[in-house]
């Protein structure tokens, strides 16, 4: 049994916002937190998700997309919904998981119409350290019940 809060970071594809999530609580929280991630349509890991991870020294190169049935019969104590697809699909949770919504910007989405990876590349950093910002304050946020 662990004493760390376990936290699944539920995202549509699985591929950008809830794998940074899952990447800054391993890096930042891992003595409290137990940090998963899944999607409920899995689109494989995003590698510009993967490159701005990496800038700030969070190497997520390792993470796979995930269904949220992969990660089914883990007890967690939390779940986040990281885009507004999910929090209005999710599923309900076995046990005590208490269910909240922290959305961000799709950076995919913002940066559809880039002129160039770089211009891309800053949707994806600001909405990085966006997470990192949500991230900090975990698991204190969630409530006594977690």
């Amino acid at each position: 049994m662990s004493d760390r809060a376990r936290i699944l970071f539920l995202c549509t594809g699985n591929s950008c916002r809830s794998q940074m999530a899952e990447g800054w609580a391993r890096h930042l929280k891992g003595d409290v937190i137990e940090a998963f991630s899944a999607g409920i349509d899995p689109q494989g890991l995003n590698p510009l998700a993967a490159k701005v991870m990496a800038e700030a020294g969070v190497d997520i190169t390792g993470h796979r997309s995930k269904h949220l049935n992969d990660v089914a019969d883990i007890p967690f104590d939390c779940v986040v919904t990281v885009c507004g697809h999910a929090h209005e699909t999710c599923p309900r949770f076995p046990g005590r998981a208490k269910v909240i919504h922290r959305g961000f910007d799709d950076p995919p989405k913002l940066a559809r119409n880039a002129r160039s990876e770089e211009e891309a590349l800053e949707h994806y950093r600001r909405v990085r350290d966006e997470i990192r910002s949500y991230v900090e304050t975990l698991p204190d946020s969630l409530g006594s019940d977690v």
